[in-house]
């Protein structure tokens, strides 16, 4: 069985993470700049069995796409191209950044280091894809 890739995809940065093997918990892999990701992804896929996509799909309040989708349905057709036996889930990621933001300040983070959005793109990506795993069972 191969890990599922996790995916917060944003304009300049996109956080990954990724599951166990037995694909049960989902843990932070990396921020990589969204010009890199294509390379990130590739050479992943090269070291690692990777049985599916989940992407953070924003949506509004009123379950409609948001506007940022115009630079994620780009992403989403590229990768289903280039790896085109490997499913892509969609999974809603409202407010995953509030959580994310969350979870530093309860794990004890200090003001600076929850600053850095690069680990804040991570924990979403992983908040993301553990929502995405719960909801499969």
């Amino acid at each position: 069985m191969g890990r599922i890739l996790g995916i917060d995809y944003g304009r300049k940065r996109v956080g990954l993470a990724v599951t166990d093997p037995l694909q049960i918990f989902a843990s932070p892999l990396n921020t990589i700049s969204a010009h890199d990701i294509d390379n990130f992804i590739a050479e992943y896929m090269a070291s690692e069995q990777v049985d599916a996509f989940v992407i953070g799909y924003p949506v509004q309040m009123n379950n409609e796409p948001s506007e940022s989708v115009k630079y994620i349905d780009p992403f989403i057709r590229k990768l289903k191209k280039k790896f085109p036996g490997i499913p892509v889930h969609l999974a809603d990621e409202r407010f995953t950044s509030q959580m994310a933001f969350r979870t530093m300040i309860d794990g004890g983070l200090k003001k600076k280091e929850r600053q850095n959005k690069a680990l804040i793109d991570m924990i979403s990506a992983s908040i993301i894809l553990q929502s995405w795993l719960d909801r499969r069972k």
